[in-house]
């Protein structure tokens, strides 16, 4: 994933990294800061041991993964929502094989997550905030658009001036 821009969420300053094809992915880790910026990583956790968002992430993967392992992700959603169910992002990722969530060890330990998985649990964080971060990301992607344009705009230009020449 290529590094992008940063989405401004109401002053909260959200990474957006390029995922080409498959979509842009959004941290979720900078999300979860809206709530607390001490242990963002259990904010995720949260979300994630619910029985909606189980459900979600695993219809998400229906949908864009066909290497998917539904036998794990059965075994998942049967635990679900359990009051000693725990899931972390780094469990989903290795047990079922997803590719809507990628999360980065380390120094600069992130979780980024494709901009559906992302908005989607942007609402469940706050629905206002939700707003604030779908609208800038408009705002990205209107501007990504017209510099593209923008770049073809003048090659089509220069290809049809040497034409002439």
């Amino acid at each position: 994933m290529a590094k992008g821009n940063n989405i401004d969420a109401n002053g909260l300053q959200v990474e957006v990294r390029y995922g080409g094809a498959a979509g842009d992915f959004i941290s979720l880790t900078d999300i979860a800061k809206y709530r607390t910026t001490e242990n963002p990583g259990y904010v995720i956790q949260n979300w994630m041991r619910t029985r909606n968002t189980v459900r979600f992430l695993g219809l998400w993967e229906h949908f864009h993964n066909p290497e998917f392992n539904y036998l794990e992700f059965e075994a998942i959603e049967r635990e679900a929502g359990l009051n000693s169910f725990v899931l972390t992002p780094k469990r989903w990722v290795e047990q079922t094989g997803a590719k809507g969530i990628v999360t980065k060890q380390g120094r600069y330990a992130a979780t980024f997550a494709h901009q559906d998985i992302a908005f989607e649990f942007a609402s469940w964080i706050s629905p206002e905030f939700k707003l604030y971060i779908v609208k800038d990301y408009q705002r990205l992607k209107s501007e990504e658009n017209s510099r593209l344009s923008l770049g073809w705009n003048r090659r089509i230009r220069r290809t049809c001036w040497a034409s002439f020449s």
